[in-house]
């Protein structure tokens, strides 16, 4: 564990998936590669939410079906929605990134390769939509991390697959 605060409940976000919280908390989710963790937050109303997106758009789907967080369109409007039915301001939100690695960059010669490239930018645009700072990034390179939020304190905890440790 990351974040040393036994006293709060910790919630682990899948890959694909979406989770939001009233409160105190730890949201945390590993295996971001190309994957870009989203954290969006409320302070004035203490609601906070987390995305794993694995991809860009959902037109690159090819099912019908597929879990809320699995694209960056669909993720942030369900993440956005989720915590507004909780009583978050969309004026209010603010973001932290982490993730969208190259992770075999010797292969990504082409842009349509460049998954964790591509996955940042359509987080970062779809945020903007909706007028959401980014407060703090940590984003591209080529190497996996895994986060953790703490919905107390606003830290978002990086560990990269080098062991390397990020507060941001």
């Amino acid at each position: 564990m990351m974040i040393k605060d036994r006293e709060l409940p910790s919630i682990r976000v899948g890959i694909a998936g979406i989770e939001t919280v009233t409160g105190a908390a730890i949201l945390k989710t590993s295996g971001l590669g190309s994957c870009v963790g989203v954290v969006l937050f409320d302070q004035a109303e203490e609601v906070s939410g987390l995305a794993h997106v694995m991809l860009p758009n959902s037109k690159l789907a090819k099912a019908e079906s597929h879990k809320k967080g699995k694209f960056a369109d669909i993720a942030i409007q369900a993440l956005v929605t989720s915590l507004i039915s909780k009583g978050a301001r969309l004026p209010n939100l603010k973001a932290k990134l982490a993730g969208g690695a190259e992770m075999f960059p010797g292969l990504a010669s082409s842009s349509l390769m460049k998954v964790g490239l591509r996955n940042i930018e359509a987080v970062r645009q779809e945020l903007a939509i909706r007028s959401i700072e980014v407060i703090a990034e940590e984003v591209g390179g080529s190497s996996g991390r895994s986060i953790e939020f703490n919905t107390k304190t606003y830290d978002l905890a990086i560990r990269t697959a080098h062991n390397r440790m990020y507060l941001i």
